[in-house]
């Protein structure tokens, strides 16, 4: 049993290793390699940093197209990772995305810091984002909080 354990976070982890690089894409304007990487099987949703949230996996694909469009090429994401595991057909992440992002009607990068819940599950063997809870994070806390 432990053995399938570690193999399936060991699947996750390689998984994660290119999450980054789909956030820095998105926070470019580009919705494609999210959307390689969304559910297409409901249940899916999506809590945005605006409060409101999301329901229905071609709904929150529609949702992420849209918000691509508003982030202009030139900013930079960075995933700090508290805490992520998997365990079957389901993975997750917790942390913080760090970003300074460039915005359309806004002269200057405006700096992101948003608290994250990403679940995961596998359809068709590959790992699909069915859940994404975004937050800003209220203030710099203390160190190691």
């Amino acid at each position: 049993m432990e053995d399938a354990i570690n193999s399936d976070l060991g699947d996750f982890e390689r998984f994660m290793t290119g999450r980054e690089a789909i956030g820095q894409a998105y926070i470019s304007g580009d919705a494609g390699p999210l959307a390689a990487i969304s559910a297409r099987h409901d249940p899916a949703t999506f809590f945005s940093p605006q409060g409101g949230y999301v329901q229905g996996a071609a709904d929150v694909l529609a949702t992420n197209e849209d918000g691509a469009r508003h982030f202009l090429p030139g900013g930079q994401t960075q995933f700090e990772i508290l805490h992520m595991s998997a365990d079957g057909d389901l993975g997750y992440w917790v942390g913080v995305q760090h970003a300074n992002v460039r915005m359309e009607g806004q002269h200057d990068p405006v700096p992101m810091h948003l608290r994250i819940t990403e679940i995961f599950r596998r359809e068709d063997g590959s790992w699909k984002l069915i859940h994404r809870h975004a937050d800003p994070r209220a203030s710099q806390p203390p160190a190691g909080q």
